[in-house]
């Protein structure tokens, strides 16, 4: 800009922006950098600096602009990311990602600059942006009335900005064509970590602690070594939780067994630091970057999962910085410059000084009393508990195991077992491992080394590893030759039952076991439940009986071996399958209203039935049991991964050529589509719904193509264009009344009442879904969400009519935390609040707009269409309390649980009817929305 510059002065909002990773790009880009940023500055000259704003600083590729109105400065930042989104660059890794930041504040000018703390604090808004995000203060989002058309903007909470003691609430812009999804701000909040909250008492290891204490002081790597089950991660966790306030930049836990590619170990680091890839650039190098100023403990546990990988990543973070410190834990070392190598010794057996238990004992005594319902072992066993804990030499997992099987003997009856099976150990390292039955030895040591390792999770070891980790190996065979054993001791319907059993991730009953091997599985059970191979946990619905993973990964191998594997795994489908099917119904067999509820036991097993679908069975198998998880996804915040899920499908639909009849992908693409939509990926969403259509068509089904086409107005939604999306469901219910399947056009119904709510047809939107009251009754699968409900409950908001309102949201509350739609629960909240406030109770307000944002938060679910009024009227909240009230109260909201803030909801007292009740007072009444 040529001079003299016109500053504003008074109220100013100061915009800050730069290029993340600008250094790395033109690194990367080299003579090609120059005009890739010319460019950029250009853009950002006929989109920021050519508004009314007033361009103080141009440098290298930052901007600072300062704007007379904070609507028009968000304006200018909107338009510029979609110029910048929308540019044709040389190359898609040569995009720039431009991070903006805004602050309002009063200032003046003086010799063409200004010298104010508002500044300063703007440019740290900036600081704590990533590429491509646009975060403003509290003040500017007070400021910006209106926002930008069509934008919204995302509460992220509080946040300590570097070098100001006040903690500043940031917000995020967004709108249709920005990214939405970014790791949490860079800013300096306090010490933090993301350390695994256990649920069992630690038990003695106090000279361990101390011990491994010094040397974390001491050195910066340290490798706690043993055997699979000898309680390394437990104790590496229990130390480090001890050890948070002396990282000022944080104790972060990476668990390496679920990495499944040597590439992936750098990237499992970066995301549980809030990273994210840059183009062009290895993942261990952003990593690096970001770890060189930083002081943190990185505790890497199980790296005998991926130990060429986890040694890299390991190596290049201590090279790169000299704040950080590794703890790790693994059953080889890595061999790196400066490692300390410390072995985890057994449980102490041997009582203390004082007189008291020893570790081993005590950890016994803990575990018994839960294996026994909470009652006392008697004091008669002691000597019998220490006889058993010497036995196993102190190994924790074999002490568990050992407490299992106090279920159904004494300790006595244990302790002779156990005399009788470590002479079977002693010679179980001599003998070969036995046969798929245990009863034929074939191969060597080494085998029953391999087969002890692969129990354990790990892998057979390799000759170069043999002699560095031979003694925890022995260790590790000691453990394991007890499952060996006790498998060799197994009659065939008894080993056949642990092996099928292992296709199951978790407890299962005596008429599951049954159904699986259609057969009475009680004798064979009883003698697993003696042997320890299985646990019984009695309950009062019932026993459920479940395996720990060791024993689980035993028999998985034995399964396959024994070439059972695909018939055991087929059997475990069906049950999945039929287990949702049951789900959906009463115990008269007709359908009752879902509940999401039924739903979350059953996860962790659906997903193994996934896995295998999408590995080695039917990829139609799969659709069906994703197509029974469907809203249980979204209304938990998982929408991402029954994406990938189906994904998985389709690309085993594309490996082995099966034929999916075409309403089957139809109803997988529109589940995929409303996947996307809820995890904010419109233009998959879009493409999805697209699929869908076509698919519906060619199926010929009237229902169908009804349910896909009343989901094509959510895409519009999302991307603002309100009036044609009213266009589409509206034709979309026309048509459905027309083929007689209206019921199957719900979607579409509910989608209009909201246009119509949004643009102030009231009375259209309430005979709309007076209507469809009774078609929401008769759908099971939908009638718990209740949003007849709380839509004429928002309505009756509109409308100024408390009592309506009251009385249809807590309605829809009510039906939806009892039947576990909890995403769609936050919503009721927030328009909880917004009656609360305007019935005169703004401090339950802000409570409840803090709790249902906490939940939304953790669920990474958006507002959709009523984001604007739920910031409108908490702004409203917000100015009637002020700053500091409605920030405390919001706070404590945010801390109350979804079941919590939803009980609180419930004793909302009901509003009086009296003559000057609210319900009657127009001007108090929330305004409409246009």
């Amino acid at each position: 800009m040529s001079p003299p510059i016109d500053l504003p002065s008074g109220l100013v909002t100061f915009v800050f922006t730069d290029i993340e990773g600008s250094t790395r790009l033109a690194q990367m880009l080299g003579p090609g950098y120059r005009p890739v940023l010319r460019e950029h500055r250009r853009l950002l000259r006929d989109t920021l600096a050519a508004t009314d704003g007033a361009e103080l600083l141009t440098e290298g590729d930052s901007f600072f602009i300062a704007f007379p109105d904070a609507t028009a400065a968000l304006t200018a930042c909107l338009t510029a990311q979609l110029a910048l989104a929308g540019h044709e660059w040389p190359t898609p890794d040569s995009a720039p990602k431009v991070r903006m930041g805004l602050h309002t504040g009063y200032a003046e000018p003086g010799d063409g600059e200004y010298a104010s703390p508002e500044v300063h604090r703007a440019a740290r808004v900036a600081a704590a942006a990533h590429g491509g995000q646009v975060l403003c203060s509290a003040a500017t989002a007070r400021h910006a009335d209106p926002l930008p058309a069509g934008a919204s903007l995302i509460d992220l909470g509080l946040h300590r900005l570097r070098g100001f003691d006040d903690p500043e609430r940031l917000f995020q812009l967004v709108a249709p064509g920005l990214e939405r999804q970014f790791p949490r701000p860079r800013t300096a909040d306090t010490v933090t970590h993301n350390l695994p909250t256990q649920v069992t008492s630690f038990v003695g290891r106090e000279t361990e602690r101390a011990d491994l204490f010094r040397l974390m002081q001491r050195h910066r790597l340290v490798t706690v070594l043993g055997a699979g089950g000898a309680g390394k991660t437990r104790l590496a966790v229990e130390l480090a939780s001890g050890m948070v306030e002396a990282y000022p930049d944080g104790v972060w836990f990476v668990d390496i067994a679920t990495v499944t590619d040597p590439g992936l170990v750098a990237f499992a680091v970066a995301a549980v630091l809030g990273l994210r890839p840059e183009p062009g650039r290895p993942m261990v190098d952003t990593l690096v970057e970001y770890a060189a100023a930083r002081r943190m403990l990185v505790v890497l546990d199980t790296c005998d999962a991926q130990p060429a990988a986890s040694a890299e990543v390991i190596s290049r973070l201590l090279a790169g910085s000299g704040g950080v410190r590794v703890l790790a834990t693994s059953r080889e070392s890595f061999g790196l410059p400066g490692e300390v190598v410390w072995r985890i010794p057994p449980l102490s057996v041997d009582p203390r000084p004082d007189g008291a238990q020893s570790d081993a004992v005590a950890l016994l005594l803990d575990r018994t009393m839960a294996a026994r319902g909470g009652r006392q072992p008697d004091p008669a066993e002691t000597a019998d508990l220490r006889r058993v804990v010497q036995r196993l030499d102190g190994l924790p997992l074999a002490i568990e195991l050992a407490a299992a099987r106090l279920r159904v003997l004494s300790a006595g009856q244990l302790a002779e077992r156990l005399d009788d099976v470590l002479s079977t150990l002693d010679a179980g390292r001599e003998d070969p491992d036995p046969g798929p039955h245990g009863r034929d030895w074939t191969g060597n040591q080494q085998d029953t080394v391999d087969l002890v390792a692969a129990a354990a999770g790990g892998v057979p070891a390799t000759a170069a590893s043999r002699a560095v980790r031979r003694s925890a190996a022995e260790r590790h065979v000691t453990m394991q030759a007890t499952v060996t054993w006790s498998y060799r001791t197994l009659g065939p319907r008894a080993a056949r039952l642990l092996r099928w059993l292992s296709v199951f991730a978790g407890p299962v009953d005596l008429p599951t076991m049954q159904w699986l091997l259609n057969d009475d599985p009680l004798d064979p059970l009883s003698v697993l439940v003696d042997k320890s191979m299985i646990l019984a946990e009695p309950r009062a619905a019932g026993s459920t009986y479940r395996m720990l993973d060791p024993i689980r990964a035993y028999a998985a191998r034995r399964l396959a071996q024994a070439g059972e594997e695909r018939t055991a795994r087929e059997r475990h489908v069906a049950w999945s399958t039929h287990a949702l099917e049951r789900a959906h119904l009463g115990p008269d067999g007709l359908p009752v209203t879902l509940s999401l509820c039924s739903l979350d036991p059953l996860a962790g097993e659906l997903r193994a039935a996934l896995r295998w679908c999408a590995t080695g069975g039917s990829a139609w198998a799969g659709l069906r049991l994703a197509g029974g998880l469907d809203q249980w996804w979204r209304e938990r915040g998982l929408a991402r991964e029954g994406r990938l899920w189906l994904f998985r499908l389709y690309g085993r639909i594309a490996e082995t050529g099966e034929e999916i009849p075409e309403a089957e992908l139809a109803a997988a693409y529109h589940m995929h589509s409303l996947h996307a939509g809820a995890d904010g990926e419109v233009a998959e969403e879009l493409r999805f719904s697209q699929r869908a259509e076509a698919a519906a068509r060619q199926a010929g089904d009237a229902g169908l193509l009804a349910r896909v086409l009343a989901g094509r107005a959510a895409p519009l939604i999302d991307m603002g264009q309100f009036d044609e999306a009213e266009r589409v469901c509206r034709e979309v219910i026309d048509w459905a009344h027309e083929q007689a399947v209206v019921a199957d056009a719900l979607f579409a119904v509910f989608s209009l009442a909201e246009l119509l709510w949004r643009r102030g047809a009231l009375d259209e939107a309430a005979e709309l879904l007076g209507a469809a009251r009774p078609i929401e009754a008769g759908r099971p699968v939908e009638r718990g969400r209740r949003s007849v409900d709380m839509l004429l409950g928002m309505v009756a908001l509109a409308r100024g009519d408390l009592v309506a309102a009251h009385e249809h949201l807590l309605v829809a509350l009510r039906s939806r935390i009892s039947h576990g739609f909890h995403g769609r629960a936050c919503d009721t909240l927030d328009a909880i609040a917004v009656r609360c406030a305007a019935g005169g109770e703004p401090h339950l307000a802000a409570r409840f707009f803090g709790a249902a944002h906490a939940t939304r938060a953790s669920l990474r679910s958006t507002p959709g269409i009523h984001d604007e009024y739920w910031t409108a009227r908490q702004a409203e909240v917000r100015a009637l309390l002020g700053e500091t009230v409605f920030d405390a109260t919001y706070t404590e909201g945010s801390e109350l649980s979804l079941e919590e803030a939803a009980e609180l909801a419930l004793r909302v007292e009901h509003p009086d009817l009296a003559a000057d009740s609210l319900r009657f007072d127009t001007e108090t009444a929330p305004p409409v929305l246009p």
